[in-house]
Order: structure tokens, then C-alpha cells, then sequence
């Protein structure tokens, strides 16, 4: 029996896992009309910050299809360990859903299974939108020091900043622009004050925190993510035929911009949006985040299949 939840103000899922031929993957799909929009998930998320990371297309006019990748949540880690097999995955549940064509849009550690899936399956893939998404090897951002790490990778820890989201915005954010962006303080503060400003990046935040809740369900998924991108030199996005955007931050210290930069001067006809002075989380909390969110509808309307 699937349970309601709520990811953002007047948005719910009601995941449920199905068998598919190379095992079993939870999802959400809006029962919308139009294209189909696939959202791969990045590290600590699920099918809840699949749908989140959504959250800037109309549902009106697509249907969008919210997947928890291996490891996370309802889909066990023995569905897809590999990139690839992550990738087959997304396919495979597509053949259950009786869904020809996908355009894809990736998020930080979901761009490799993303990219791999527009590699395997061309024929499944009308467009893809990648932001700040991993294309090479990756490792933990320098600028997250001890303190951070052991508050964004535990259980305590994750509860701890959800609680301050909600008391104490102003120190949450700069605990977590400290930790996603290359910035002087005048630029922490100025994002801080530009995010407290925005009624909908201030959501945004609180609505991410939320989206990390419960960590443990979602630790082998991060873990494997981990391993897998240590081993990981580059993703063969030359191989990538179908219409792309790369979107990325200029000042990402999670994803460090040449990963974006990469895979823009790799993937053959790529677009690019490069947010400056963006962090990890650019596209949604900088002050050009709705030109960068616009760039990617006016993207996805133009390619709609």
C-alpha cells in the first residue's frame, strides 16, 4: 500500500514499487497529460527529491515520472549497483509503464545513470537537461570540513538541520553554502540574504531538508554512489545523441564546474546555462535561478515529444 506525502506546498506522492525484468524500482508518475519528464535524483534523495527537483515544470503539461534510484528508499540497491544497470533500470520501468520516450532531467549524482541511460537507450530519449550533474570522477567538496560532513552524513545530523531550517534559517544556510560553493563571505551572506528574501528558495531549502528524512533508507544508495564515483574517470557523453542542456554553477564546490564544462564540450549540438556565482544549488537558490529555470522549460518545450 503506497503512503501519501507531502514534497512541496500542494504537491504529494504516493510512491509504489513494481517488479520490472532487472528487479524491483519504486516511482511516482503524475496522471497529467503530455511528454513524459524522468527525474534520476541526486545523493541522500529518493523518489521525494526526484519529485521536488521537478518541482519548476508545469504539471499540466507533462507527466512527470519520479524514480528512487538503487539503494534509495523502496528500490533495493540489487536493482542496479552499476551505472549501467541504473540506467537499464530506468528503461526497464518504462517497458512496465508502457512509456515510449522519456526526456531526462538529472541532479548532482544522478547525472552518471542519467547520462548512461540517454547512451543505452537512445531510442528512449527525447531530451536531456542536466544540472550540476557529476560527468568524471568525484569526491567529498574540500570545502566541507569535518563539522559539515558529520552533519550532512548521519541520521542526527540530518534531523539536527531540518530543525534548524525550520528555527534558524540564516545558520542553515550558511552551514550549507560554506559547504556547496566557492565564496568570500560578502558572497555567503549575499546568498543567504537573497534566499531569507525569496518566499520560494526559502521553501526550496526547507523542502530539500525534508527530502533527505529519513537518512538511513537512503544510505546504501549514497554509498554505493560513492564508491562507484571514485572509481569513475569520465562518462562516454560523447556517445550522447539526443538534445542536451548542461546547467551548472560557476562556484560549484560539489560538483566543481569542469564536470558541467565537460560534458557541454563532449556531448555533441550541447546548450549550456552557466549560473554565475552559482553554487551546487544554483538553479534554485541564486538570484538567477529563474532565468536559469526558464532556459531549462523553454528547452524542454522547444524538444517536446
Amino acid at each position: 500500500m503506497s503512503i501519501t506525502k507531502e514534497v512541496f506546498a500542494g504537491v504529494t506522492i504516493s510512491p509504489q514499487v513494481v517488479e520490472t525484468r532487472v528487479g524491483k524500482v519504486e516511482f511516482d508518475l503524475t496522471d497529467s497529460e503530455g511528454p513524459v519528464v524522468l527525474a534520476s535524483h541526486g545523493g541522500f534523495g529518493g523518489v521525494d527529491q526526484a519529485r521536488l527537483m521537478l518541482g519548476w515544470l508545469d504539471p499540466a503539461q507533462y507527466r512527470l515520472l519520479s524514480v528512487s534510484r538503487p539503494g534509495y528508499l523502496g528500490t533495493p540497491l540489487s536493482s542496479g549497483q552499476s551505472l549501467e544497470a541504473q540506467a537499464d533500470l530506468f528503461a526497464a520501468l518504462l517497458d512496465v509503464l508502457g512509456i515510449d520516450k522519456v526526456a531526462v532531467v538529472t541532479l548532482s549524482a544522478g547525472g552518471p545513470p542519467g547520462y548512461h541511460f540517454a547512451i543505452r537507450h537512445p531510442d528512449r530519449v527525447w531530451a536531456l537537461v542536466a544540472i550540476a550533474s557529476v560527468s568524471g570522477a568525484y569526491n567529498m567538496p574540500e570545502t566541507a570540513g569535518a563539522i559539515t560532513q558529520a552533519v550532512f552524513m548521519s541520521q542526527w545530523g540530518m534531523k539536527f538541520m531540518k530543525m534548524l531550517g525550520q528555527k534558524k534559517p540564516a545558520l542553515l544556510l550558511r552551514e550549507m553554502f560554506q559547504g556547496v560553493g566557492y565564496y568570500s563571505k560578502q558572497q555567503t551572506q549575499a546568498h543567504i540574504d537573497f534566499t531569507l528574501g525569496s518566499p520560494e528558495a526559502l521553501a526550496f531549502t526547507r523542502d530539500l531538508m525534508d527530502t533527505m528524512n529519513p537518512y538511513k533508507p537512503r544510505l546504501s544508495g549514497s554509498d554505493n554512489d560513492t564508491m562507484l564515483f571514485r572509481q569513475l574517470t569520465h562518462v562516454p557523453v560523447e556517445q550522447i545523441r539526443c538534445p542536451t542542456l548542461i546547467v551548472h554553477g560557476t562556484h560549484d564546490a560539489d560538483v566543481k564546474f569542469y564536470d558541467g564544462v565537460y560534458a557541454y564540450e563532449n556531448i555533441p549540438g550541447a546548450e549550456r546555462f552557466w549560473i554565475e556565482e552559482g553554487s551546487h544549488l544554483g538553479f534554485w537558490l541564486s538570484p538567477h535561478a529563474a532565468q536559469a529555470q526558464t532556459t531549462a522549460r523553454e528547452f524542454l518545450y522547444h524538444h517536446r515529444s
